[in-house]
């Protein structure tokens, strides 16, 4: 069940794919990925729990592998156990995962960087990763540090929150009034069309070289785009450089 995953270009760390004849970065609907249960936890937990979490999740993922495609890299907190997690998974024979808690690391820029970077460092080439629930503003970071898909239960998530996602900022609907009259099912249309417009923007500037450009830009809309992108630039600079091209 375990779909090719090619690598057509990079841009940085970021590269666009080619999955079952489409093109990543993509949106990810939860219904088209066969994902393997795996044993979920807080992301801030002892570690004899985070372990048991790892060594249930690799159980299910192998009892599933024939019937799924997409697995779930767990370890909460502890970055040693999520990079076990991927290569047993990856020995196991998957080869598409989903970074657990991504709600959690959205709120530890530091944590959600090294993880990613660890993981990306740690993977197989020919391994693609999804991360769950981001805002459209941080969508190009993301890629930029080698994510390869987002899944569309994000727009479904901001929706009960009663929050609209734009390209550049997040906007409660509570407090910022934009539209008066939407219901939970607009919004989340609303939030999916803004996701696939992002993906279609991080596709023209990996094209042209530019994603760099385009995460420098929306660096300014948030304090996580700030924060997020000073560390790469100060402790992972030769993972960015690793990819990039000299002109």
């Amino acid at each position: 069940m375990i779909k090719k995953f090619e690598i057509k270009s990079h841009d940085g760390p970021g590269r666009i794919g080619k999955l079952d004849g489409e093109l990543t970065p993509r949106v990810f609907l939860k219904d088209e990925l066969k994902i393997a249960p795996s044993e979920g936890s807080a992301h801030n937990i002892d570690r004899e729990i985070a372990e048991f979490n790892v060594k249930e999740t690799l159980r299910l993922a192998e009892e599933n592998a024939d019937e799924c495609d997409v697995a779930v890299i767990q370890g909460s907190k502890y970055i040693d156990l999520r990079v076990e997690c991927l290569k047993k998974l990856e020995e196991i024979g998957y080869n598409g995962f989903i970074i657990a808690n991504g709600d959690a690391l959205l709120t530890n820029f530091r944590e959600l960087v090294e993880v990613i970077v660890t993981l990306k460092k740690e993977a197989k080439k020919s391994s693609y990763f999804i991360f769950p629930f981001a805002e459209l503003s941080f969508m190009p970071i993301l890629t930029y540090m080698g994510i390869d898909g987002f899944l569309a239960d994000a727009a479904n998530y901001y929706s009960y929150l009663n929050v609209l996602q734009t390209p550049t900022k997040a906007y409660d609907l509570n407090t910022y009034p934009i539209y008066e009259s939407i219901t939970q099912e607009e919004l989340e249309k609303k939030n999916l069309e803004n996701m696939e417009f992002v993906i279609r923007e991080i596709h023209a500037h990996m094209k042209n070289r530019s994603l760099r450009n385009l995460v420098e830009e929306r660096s300014t809309t948030t304090p996580q785009n700030i924060s997020t992108l000073k560390i790469l630039n100060r402790d992972y600079m030769d993972y960015l450089l690793e990819y990039t091209q000299l002109f």
